[in-house]
């Protein structure tokens, strides 16, 4: 029996996302876990019996290591992190002022804001109802989460996916992060962006495939 899949998606997106993802990697089994950023949650949890591998897209990857919903046997962080604000200590973060001016707008222009954000991620505007408090609920998880200590302490091998011309997560805070890292394996796609399950699809597929033949 082959590894089976757990996708979470990030802020700003639904499981929609990984679509394209999924339609490359139809032989294998996928299960996706929905936030609820668009009025549409669903719970994902592997069967019991094959390898598990947990797949975090940007705010998902943190919510996979906040939350740890099951246990997994691998690791992939597509444009993820352990923490997003910027610190003394991790100057390659997100300021938190943009995160406070992001929260402020919402309340005004929710969808502006998410449709923006989207545009920033090299994808197209959101489309169907937007669930106003989950969107703000994330954006606190972002402001406040700081999951280096859970990361630092896993054991499993990872795969770190990144986008060289991400606006969202900056390509030198991918390579801060897992560039030293054991047991991890670090891309860089050229060009891309912070929707790059999306975007490059076929790129992370490919990704993806090597790092589970190395696995088995």
């Amino acid at each position: 029996m082959g590894a089976q899949l757990v996708l979470v998606h990030g802020w700003g997106f639904d499981g929609d996302v990984w679509n394209p993802l999924c339609e490359l990697l139809g032989d294998m089994a996928t299960q996706v876990h929905d936030l609820g950023f668009f009025g549409r949650p669903a719970a994902a949890l592997p069967e019991p019996g094959a390898p598990v591998v947990a797949v975090g897209h940007s705010l998902g990857f943190m919510w996979l290591l906040h939350r740890r919903p099951f246990t997994w046997d691998a690791l992939v962080s597509v444009c993820g992190m352990p923490r997003f604000t910027a610190a003394a200590d991790y100057p390659h973060g997100v300021t938190p002022r943009l995160l406070e001016r992001m929260a402020a707008r919402m309340k005004r222009e929710p969808r502006a804001t998410v449709d923006d954000f989207r545009r920033r991620c090299g994808v197209g505007a959101a489309r169907g109802g937007l669930d106003e408090s989950r969107l703000g609920e994330g954006l606190d998880w972002l402001r406040q989460w700081d999951l280096r200590g859970a990361l630092a302490a896993e054991t499993v091998p990872l795969l770190a996916l990144g986008g060289e011309a991400d606006e969202i997560v900056p390509w030198t805070l991918t390579e801060e992060i897992y560039g030293r890292r054991p047991q991890t394996a670090l891309h860089g796609a050229a060009g891309g962006d912070h929707g790059l399950p999306q975007t490059q699809a076929q790129w992370c597929a490919e990704r993806l495939r090597a790092f589970l033949g190395d696995l088995s």
